[in-house]
Formats: C-alpha cells, structure tokens, sequence
C-alpha cells in the first residue's frame, strides 16, 4: 500500500519485497533498542504489503485456505488409534501430510480383506458383545449356533474377539467348520480369540463393517452393546435402502431385544419415520435350530432362483 511504503521510507524502514522475510531487527530505526522500533515504524510493520503483524489478523496462506494463528492450536489433537487419527481434526500440516498414505493405507486394508476372504464361500456373520463369559446363556446358544451353521456348510464370520464373538468361533471351530475372525484396532487390548481358523486384523470399522456384509449370506444379532446395535441398524439400513440384497437377519434373544421392538413400534413407527413393513426385515427367536434355518434359508433360496433364471435364459437362447 503507498501509504504505508511512505511511512517505512521516511522512518528509515524498508518492505519486505515477496518471497523476502520481514525486516529483522537489525533493520529498526537507528537510535532505537534492537527488536523496540520507533513509534512510526511500528505503526508500519503492522501494515505492510505482507499482511498484519499485530497477531490479529496474522494469518499463513495455503491454497485457497486462510489459518489465523489460533486455529492452528485448536486444530491439534492427540489420537490413539487409526480411527480416531482418520476422524479427529488434526494440527494441519501433519493432517495434510498423512492424507495420502493413510488413503493408501485404507486401500491396503481392502485389497488384504477381499484377498484373504474372496474364496469363503457362504458364510453367516454374527455379533454380539464382547463382555458375555462363558458362563452366560447367550455365550452357549452362539456357540451351539455357529456349530449348527458349521454342520450346514455355513462360514462363520465374527469380530474375532471375546464374548458371542468367540462363542460363535468356538462352535463354528468345534463342529469342523471355517471359523473367521475379522479383528479391529483399539485403544484397549482386544486379543483374538483362539477359536479362529482364519483372522484378519483391520485399522477401520468402516473397512472392516464391509468385509462383514460382503461376505456374509445372512446376520445373526445376539445382544450387545453400542458396537452391536451400530451393526444391527446398518445392516437394516442397507437392505431397506436396497444397497444390498435383502438377507436374513435375526436377533437372538426374545427378552433382550423386546423392549427396542416395542419402541420402533411405539415411536418411529407411530410417527411415519419407518414403515410397519420395516419390522419384516428381522426375525427374532431364542431357538437355535429355528435361527439356523432362518439364516441358510435365504441362500438356499437364491441359489433355487439363480438356477431357475439360468434354466430361462438357455431356454429363451434356444439349441446351439
């Protein structure tokens, strides 16, 4: 600005010129103490070309963003695992610069995921929480679950950690089935359990939520805390949404589940934010054998559809 270029000339003070750094302070007015410039050059190194200097509207200039010295210390975090590192604000230089390899790092996770689960075949994922002992009923119907779908023919996969998970691992193991587990990254130890035939360990849910659905013909849902109810509602959203075909899904424990039940019917259902049609998209039983049949029921099904569209289409090609 002339007006401040006028000032910085008359007090013996010069701009800096771009790509230069400001003035130091062997560049103050003679006669003044080194770093304490005379009163008209401190009015003029808080108006030079470059920007501010009074810490009020200091700012750094990144592309198209403009930081003020504050957001800088409120953008720093400090995170413990992946997920919180991915979903937190970070201090910007360090975000930006983890970006990309992080971006990689998440492709990494798929390619390993699909790779090591591409051949399972048909599978049945369950959950349910991690704090069940083995003591708890609900421990022995997931293990005399995943020992029935074994029987079947079924996979089983879980989170591959303690409680319904390793229950499930467990009977799906002891009856001669393939027994996955698909464990996660926490801030908190989280051994796997020693019932798993095939483990893939993941940083991300989200990476690790897709390799449940995908592989997985169907949904067994034992209760659970706020891991459980995320994957309940997501599997639910995604067949309502029809993102993905519509699967069976059941909840295992009539008591437990009750009460979520008759509140669906009681709020979102009374006030039109799902359908009463909603509630067809799960099953919910205490009997094992009745599960078992529910969860292979649907695959059984698709296989007799997709056999009879392939009878169709050689029909409607005619002889070669």
């Amino acid at each position: 600005m002339p007006h401040s270029r006028n000032k910085l000339e008359k007090s013996g003070g010069r701009p800096a010129s771009k790509g230069q750094p400001m003035a130091s302070q062997a560049d103050a007015p003679s006669g003044s103490p080194a770093g304490d410039a005379a009163p008209n050059a401190d009015a003029s190194w808080a108006h030079t070309e470059n920007g501010n200097r009074n810490g009020i509207h200091d700012r750094r200039r990144s592309g198209r963003v403009t930081y003020k010295p504050k957001a800088e210390a409120m953008l720093t975090v400090h995170a413990r695992t992946e997920d919180e590192r991915l979903l937190a604000p970070h201090h910007r230089p360090a975000f930006l610069d983890s970006d990309p390899w992080r971006s990689l790092r998440i492709l990494a996770e798929f390619v390993e995921g699909f790779d090591a689960l591409a051949a399972v075949g048909k599978a049945v994922t369950i959950f349910g929480s991690a704090r069940a002992p083995e003591g708890d009923p609900y421990y022995a119907q997931a293990r005399e679950l995943g020992a029935n779908l074994a029987r079947e023919g079924f996979a089983v996969i879980t989170g591959g950690g303690p409680g319904i998970m390793e229950a499930a691992n467990r009977g799906c193991h002891e009856a001669g089935g393939l027994s996955i587990g698909c464990g996660i990254e926490l801030p908190h130890e989280q051994a796997s359990n020693p019932y798993i035939d095939l483990g893939v360990e993941f940083r991300y849910f989200f990476v690790r939520k897709t390799m449940f659905v995908k592989y997985a013909d169907a949904f067994a849902i034992f209760p659970g805390g706020f891991g459980t109810l995320d994957e309940l509602f997501e599997s639910l959203t995604l067949i309502q949404t029809g993102k993905i075909r519509h699967f069976p899904v059941v909840l295992v424990g009539t008591e437990y589940w009750a009460g979520l039940i008759e509140w669906l019917r009681s709020n979102p259902i009374a006030r039109g934010t799902i359908s009463a049609e909603d509630l067809d998209l799960f099953h919910c039983t205490d009997d094992m054998e009745e599960a078992c049949k529910i969860l292979t029921a649907g695959l059984t099904r698709r296989v007799a559809e997709a056999a009879k569209a392939d009878k169709v289409a050689e029909k409607a090609a005619g002889p070669r």
